[in-house]
């Protein structure tokens, strides 16, 4: 099993649980890696990819537990992601250690309309030699806005908003605007936009197979292909 940050994350929030954690389809056998119905397990298919770039998810609470998280997806193709818990209270210490570093230049991933008049938006990463770190605020809608607004160790980085041409292949959770993506789409724009087309291609290729064994094995999925099947013959 290669390991990464989220998969620690999630080992070191269950060990915190005083009871268990129970998702959606939780009857179901899953993968402990993946988190998809064991015979649709995508593992095997996993291809780490390299890039100048580097993400670093803010998860909040249970978020790295959900099958339905994509963020996952990112540490899947790049190895070097970092994922943490998010406090109100308390920002982790790497990551404040990282920040002060200056050796990568830190981009808060939000859409521009959430950002004060007075805060820095930018397009696109900064062409200064510093590799881009992509701050994601990985949870619900709801809870990304209330980790935004709500950390302010990262008032003073810019915020970059991504604007995806295409409507989003993301049904795994109803989105509240047509203008809200899932976390590995973004990332997948996000590293186009660096220049790390190979990561972007390789996570894009990612994501795609998650989402159609995601819903290949939600039960209602099963029984509207079929349905139409049927009335196709």
């Amino acid at each position: 099993m290669t390991d990464n940050a989220v998969l620690r994350l999630r080992a070191e929030r269950l060990a915190r649980s005083t009871r268990p954690f129970i998702a959606r389809g939780n009857r179901i056998r899953r993968c402990q890696r993946c988190l998809l119905p064991l015979k649709l397990c995508l593992c095997a298919t996993l291809q780490p990819q390299p890039a100048h770039s580097r993400f670093c998810l803010m998860m909040y609470d249970t978020e790295p537990m959900k099958p339905s998280n994509t963020g996952r997806l990112i540490a899947d193709v790049l190895p070097n992601t970092l994922a943490f818990g998010w406090s109100r209270t308390e920002a982790p210490t790497e990551l404040l250690t990282l920040l002060e570093s200056e050796a990568y230049q830190p981009l808060v991933v939000f859409p521009a309309s959430y950002a004060s008049t007075e805060r820095r938006v930018v397009s696109e990463p900064d062409s200064n030699g510093k590799p881009p770190l992509f701050i994601m605020l990985d949870g619900t809608w709801s809870e990304a806005r209330k980790m935004f607004r709500k950390s302010p160790w990262l008032d003073r980085f810019p915020v970059i908003s991504v604007s995806l041409e295409h409507l989003s292949a993301y049904r795994l959770r109803e989105a509240h605007a047509s203008d809200q993506y899932c976390t590995a789409e973004v990332a997948t724009a996000l590293l186009g936009l660096a220049g790390d087309e190979m990561a972007a291609q390789g996570l894009n290729a990612h994501f795609t197979l998650f989402r159609e064994r995601y819903l290949a094995g939600k039960p209602h999925h099963q029984c509207s292909i079929t349905a139409e099947t049927v009335e196709s013959v």
